[in-house]
Order: structure tokens, then C-alpha cells, then sequence
């Protein structure tokens, strides 16, 4: 049996990857979690850090946290990467399970890096119907709030919304149910797997940009049809936690 890392993002997909994992009898060793260093909360989701801790508290896992500054280049992000991930290595870890549901390229670049360790990567959400797979996270009981919507998919009120049927019917034709290609970012405060449920109090809501990658950096899994890597998206309404 392998001793298992879980890429922990605190929203539904890697909450549902646990779920399929503790009903196979494969809890995972432990939580694995990118943090923003400058601001003090989780990477993308934007969730801060004693809420992070709630959840590994309810999960009963221990949790190791990377530290990345906000502005880190992609070679900085791989080094940092590397340098931890070697030292889990160290601690017997063999194995970590990502919520990748679609996303090819990120697929390849995280078996490439974990290859260089070595880690063995394993995705039990892989090329799920998202239809289907959101309607299992639901009926499962996890229950989870939308922190985070990219702008160039959805508007200001999706954010602070409950993860539920009411909110996948409301979604646009062009979005994922799931979120893939980053139209929304959740934070799980329920779950089967929990000792109990997170109380938070929503905040404000708030619009935040972010610089583009360059050219030079590489930071994108996405290619366009003529092989030319393209921009991340930019803007993203967040909403606050407490």
C-alpha cells in the first residue's frame, strides 16, 4: 500500500477524490496544499489559512503547506516543487491523488515533474462526464460554497452561492458543472468525511486582477490552435470567508 498524499485545493473535487478513496478503505496519509505566502491563504481559491486548518482538523490528517509568493515565475514554482516534494519523499510519501478532471496537459506536466522525484500520480476523477460527476459530488454530501468565479465566465453573483442543483441549473451552455478550465473555485464546509461542519460567515465580495504570464514563463497548460501557449485569465471575483 502505497503511503498516499492528497492534492488538497479545499473544494469539492479533491474533497470528492477523498470520498471515492475512504469508501475503497484508502484514507490518504496526508494533505498537500499550495499557500500564497504574501496574502496567507490557499492558492486560486483564495481561502485563508485557518479555515484550511478547520478542514484538515475535521478530516483528521495531517497537512503540509508549500509556500509560493504571489508573483512566482514557473521555474521558481517548479524548483519550490521539486525541493518539497523530495523531502515528503524522504518521509515515505509515494503517491499523490489529484481532482484533475480534464485538463491533458496539466495531467502530463504534474506526472513529469513527479517522475523526477520519483511520485506516483493517480487520478480518480480522470475523463468523468461532469454532468454526472457533479450530481454524485452533491448526492455524496458534500457540501460546498463558490469563493471564486472567473469574470470571463460568470458574473459577480455567482460568487457566495451554494454548490447545489439550483446553481449547475443557473450556470451558462459554456461552463463546466464542475469548473474545469477554472470558471469557479469552491470551498467544502461539509462533508461525509468531516467530524463535523466548518461555521463561516460570508464577507465582501471583491474583484481582483492579476498580471499576465509573458511569454518567456510558459505559466499556461493551454495551447491555441496554432501551438501558441496562451495568457491565464485575469480577473476573478473572490468572495471572503470568516
Amino acid at each position: 500500500m502505497y503511503k498516499t498524499l492528497l492534492s488538497w485545493s479545499t473544494g469539492k473535487d479533491a474533497a470528492y477524490s477523498l470520498y471515492l478513496s475512504m469508501q475503497q478503505n484508502q484514507k490518504p496519509d496526508a494533505l498537500l496544499t499550495t499557500v500564497n505566502q504574501d496574502f496567507e491563504r490557499v492558492s486560486m481559491h483564495g481561502i485563508k489559512l485557518n479555515l484550511l486548518e478547520q478542514q484538515a482538523e475535521r478530516l483528521g490528517l495531517p497537512i503540509f503547506t508549500i509556500s509560493m509568493h504571489k508573483d512566482v515565475s514557473m521555474a521558481d514554482y517548479n524548483q519550490i516543487m521539486f525541493e518539497n516534494l523530495i523531502q515528503l519523499k524522504a518521509k515515505g510519501f509515494e503517491q499523490i491523488i489529484f481532482g484533475d478532471i480534464f485538463l491533458e496537459d496539466l495531467k502530463i506536466f504534474r506526472e513529469k515533474e513527479l517522475s523526477k522525484i520519483p511520485l506516483k500520480a493517480n487520478f480518480p476523477l480522470w475523463q468523468k462526464d461532469t454532468r454526472i460527476l457533479a450530481k454524485k459530488i452533491i448526492a455524496s454530501g458534500i457540501k460546498a460554497i463558490v469563493v471564486s468565479v472567473n469574470a470571463k465566465y460568470l458574473d459577480k453573483s455567482f460568487a457566495g452561492r451554494i454548490y447545489d442543483e439550483s446553481f449547475l441549473n443557473d450556470l451558462p451552455d459554456n461552463v463546466d458543472w464542475c469548473g474545469e478550465n477554472g470558471a469557479f473555485h469552491t470551498f467544502v464546509f461539509d462533508s461525509p468525511d468531516f467530524s463535523s461542519p466548518i461555521d463561516f460567515t460570508k464577507g465582501e465580495i471583491v474583484f481582483k486582477s492579476y498580471k499576465s504570464c509573458t511569454e518567456d514563463d510558459e505559466n499556461s497548460y493551454k495551447k491555441d490552435s496554432q501551438g501558441a501557449t496562451s495568457k491565464w485569465d485575469t480577473g476573478f471575483w473572490f468572495i471572503d470567508l470568516n
